[in-house]
C-alpha cells in the first residue's frame, strides 16, 4: 500500500491526493502536522532523499524561525529542526514502497 504524508491544508497535497483518488491504487493518508515525525520515519525518507532536499526553506516555518537556527544549516541541524518541526519537510511526499516521491506536478503519479 502507497503511503501520501501531507499537510492538509496544502494546494499540492490536495492534488496529490485527488490524482491518488482517480488511480486503481489502494493509499493512507498520514498528516504530518497531526501525525509528526518520528526519527525512524524520518530516517525511511533519508533513504531516498538527501537530507537538505527534504528541508522545505520555502515554508512558513521555515521564514518564522530565528536566524540562528538558519544560519549555517547542515545535515544534523536540518535533521533536529524536522523532528521538531515537521511541517519543514517538504510535501507531499509518497512512499511506494521502493521509494519516496517529493513534491506533486500534475502527471507525476501516471507512471505508478
Amino acid at each position: 500500500m502507497l503511503t501520501l504524508y501531507v499537510i492538509k491544508n496544502c494546494d499540492t497535497c490536495r492534488k496529490a491526493q485527488k490524482a491518488l483518488d482517480g488511480s486503481d491504487h489502494p493509499y493512507q493518508v498520514h498528516d504530518l502536522r497531526a501525525d509528526g515525525v518520528s526519527a525512524a520515519l524520518l530516517e525511511h525518507f533519508l533513504e531516498s532523499v538527501p537530507v537538505l532536499t527534504l528541508l522545505n526553506k520555502r515554508s512558513t516555518t521555515w521564514r518564522q524561525l530565528p536566524d540562528d537556527d538558519k544560519n549555517d544549516i547542515d545535515a544534523n541541524k536540518a535533521r533536529e529542526l524536522m523532528l521538531a518541526n515537521p511541517t519543514l519537510i517538504k510535501r507531499p511526499l509518497l512512499d511506494t514502497g521502493d521509494d519516496i516521491l517529493v513534491g506533486y506536478r500534475d502527471g507525476d503519479y501516471d507512471d505508478l
